[in-house]
């Protein structure tokens, strides 16, 4: 395998010092591993890093793990939904440009990664330039989720804008890659050749899994040892419907030997617990975040893993959640309560048992389900779970995979397989 130039441009992308880590810092560490020289380039500001970047200047190089972090400063903004958060997308676009100036290795492949959608035009510049191969990746289909999750028209000049980029970035590109499995369709539909299609999920690190610290003793004394524990641990937002959840351990507050632990934080945390206390269960604990190396302990606390999504047409297209390949790993059956289309993880490995959507009854007859199975039983679905991410969803292989999928020959097999190359 010969050594290549990897440009990876993720303005979202962050470090275990900055962030959580996530799939491209893992993607980049594996791929350095592989003796590539890789370059993650991400912004110096945005409302999901945890602490700033120590940064000075348009660029600020940080040595991570064996590969290097190229931090282009930017403008800070005040929300999510702050206009100048728009400002910051541009601007980021444009100071990528002019990398080919200030990094010394040009690339033999540049991707780009949504949501931000303008930086396939930076990283289209760059392969121009180059001759390097051109990598679009898809982890949130935009402007189609503001579409579906936000309801913003079509017809608005931005969104406009957008869909013109992303519809340049499927014709344009030498592959598309995306985490959501069934999300071909569309991008056929918008204008993509469907052999360029590649499905690279998200994974677990197992040095990341194996062997980590206890979570602190004040957290996990607090969840229950002698019960039936479900739990959740995650960011509380929206989107992870946790108030369905609440309402699933409304009706079930009469069975005793259940109790939910919820162990992180997020914009609903507040309804979450104002919801708690009108309904008066004390069968449910709320814990705050822990550090993300502490999370494999307390998964090994819980009995069953939960994870639930909003019930919309979005989610067709496949999801691939980083903490359903954390669960997976931990050994506990899952309680999946998403309506992933014709990706269905947990029914595929035989790990869990699914339920509806917004849908508490059904979410407690599964968990009510799952709580009366015997401890052997339980157990097989764990380890199903386990042997499902040891095979399929190890960063280290995924980074094999996508390299491959850039420097070979490829075509997508329909009947699923992440790449399958020629």
């Amino acid at each position: 395998m010969s050594k290549k130039s990897i440009w990876i441009i993720n303005q979202y992308a962050s470090t275990p010092d900055t962030g959580m880590g996530g799939r491209h810092y893992y993607l980049a560490k594996e791929l350095a591993k592989l003796g590539h020289d890789v370059h993650l380039i991400a912004g110096s500001y945005s409302h999901l890093l945890k602490n700033l970047p120590k940064t000075s200047g348009a660029y600020t190089f940080e040595e991570v793990d064996g590969f290097k972090v190229v931090w282009v400063g930017v403008n800070t903004y005040d929300t999510a939904h702050s206009k100048k958060r728009i400002w910051n997308w541009f601007n980021f676009t444009w100071k990528v440009r002019k990398l080919l100036s200030i990094i010394d290795d040009p690339p033999d492949v540049v991707i780009a990664s949504s949501p931000q959608p303008f930086a396939f035009l930076a990283a289209k510049y760059l392969s121009k330039k180059t001759g390097a191969r051109l990598v679009f990746e898809v982890r949130d289909i935009w402007p189609l989720t503001l579409i579906e999750m936000l309801g913003a028209s079509r017809f608005n000049p931005f969104i406009a804008l957008m869909q013109w980029v992303e519809d340049k970035a499927y014709r344009e590109s030498d592959i598309v890659v995306s985490n959501l499995k069934h999300s071909v369709g569309h991008m056929v539909k918008r204008g993509m050749a469907a052999e360029k299609f590649v499905w690279i999920p998200n994974g677990v690190c197992l040095a990341e899994m194996e062997g980590g610290p206890q979570a602190p003793s004040d957290i996990t004394a607090m969840i229950p040892s002698e019960d039936f524990v479900v739990g959740y641990t995650g960011t509380i937002g929206e989107a992870n419907a946790i108030h369905v959840l609440i309402e699933a351990a409304r009706l079930l507050k009469h069975n005793h030997r259940i109790k939910f632990v919820l162990v992180g934080d997020g914009k609903e945390k507040n309804s979450v617990v104002r919801l708690v206390e009108s309904y008066e269960l004390d069968n449910v604990v709320l814990l705050p975040p822990v550090a993300k190396c502490e999370v494999p302990d307390v998964l090994s606390r819980f009995d069953v893993c939960y994870i639930g999504l909003l019930d919309k047409p979005l989610f067709r297209f496949g999801v691939s959640p980083n903490k359903l390949f954390e669960y997976f790993y931990s050994g506990r059956p899952v309680c999946y309560a998403i309506d992933s289309g014709d990706y269905q993880p947990v029914i595929e490995s035989s790990s869990g048992l699914v339920a509806k959507p917004e849908d508490p009854s059904d979410i407690a007859r599964a968990i009510n389900e799952l709580s009366l199975l015997s401890e052997e039983d339980r157990s097989t679905m764990g380890d199903n779970g386990k042997r499902h991410v040891l095979k399929n969803h190890q960063y280290s292989h995924l980074a094999a995979l996508l390299f491959k999928a850039i420097f070979t020959s490829h075509k997508y097999d329909v009947s699923g397989g992440c790449a399958n190359t020629r």
